[in-house]
């Protein structure tokens, strides 16, 4: 068996996937104007997802955490995930179905100002998509990450499709995403790319002090 072969023929998908991306951008650009909205109506973005999807909304969501309102402040963009609560999670899954899971939170966490996001390669998963139909019954943003095509394009009020059936690679090309739209936004609010979570001049100094 050939492996170096599968391995380039990952690297080349991966590679193609990615440079496609740009015929998303305008769509992007529509995500991160909206987080940048979210912020400055201090609203929240939830996100939710299943499986590699979910650590990806983590990810994700960390990445939202940085990014500040303006410089010369701490506030930051409030992201939270839909499935960090294990406990809650189970209890809503095991007592009414696993496709209630997110719907049953979105109801109750959800209001006007926030933006609710949904990562599915498939664009189908019943309980993102449960989550985001009920977030606009609410009147909250709603925004999908999906491959090639999917019923959650229909729902959200912007939908990122990626140009592949691979999962693996639609999930890469996911938390790309996230990166550039959390990238975007940050510049928007301050020109620049630097987070709330980049050590300051003097904080590295001390570490450094400490450390020697």
């Amino acid at each position: 068996m050939d492996w170096q072969h599968w391995i380039a023929a990952a690297l080349d998908e991966h590679l193609a996937v990615t440079q496609q991306l740009a015929d998303a951008s305008s769509q992007l650009l529509q995500v991160a104007c909206a987080l940048v909205e979210t912020l400055r109506r201090q609203g929240k973005v939830v996100l939710c997802g299943n499986g590699g999807s979910a650590t990806d909304a983590q990810h994700i969501a960390a990445e939202m955490q940085g990014i500040r309102a303006h410089h010369g402040t701490t506030q930051g963009l409030l992201a939270l995930v839909l499935t960090d609560n294990t406990a809650l999670v189970t209890a809503i899954s095991n007592d009414v179905g696993y496709a209630e899971g997110f719907r049953r939170q979105v109801d109750a966490i959800v209001c006007g100002d926030d933006l609710v996001m949904g990562l599915s390669p498939s664009g189908r998963s019943p309980n993102v998509l449960a989550g985001l139909l009920a977030a606009k019954q609410r009147g909250a943003r709603t925004v999908a990450f999906l491959g090639e095509s999917g019923p959650l394009a229909d729902v959200a009020d912007i939908a990122v499709r990626v140009p592949s059936w691979s999962v693996p690679r639609i999930q890469e090309a996911h938390l790309l995403m996230g990166h550039i739209i959390c990238e975007l936004a940050q510049r928007m609010t301050t020109e620049d790319y630097q987070t709330r979570f980049a050590p300051s001049p003097s904080s590295t100094e001390n570490i450094g002090s400490v450390g020697a």
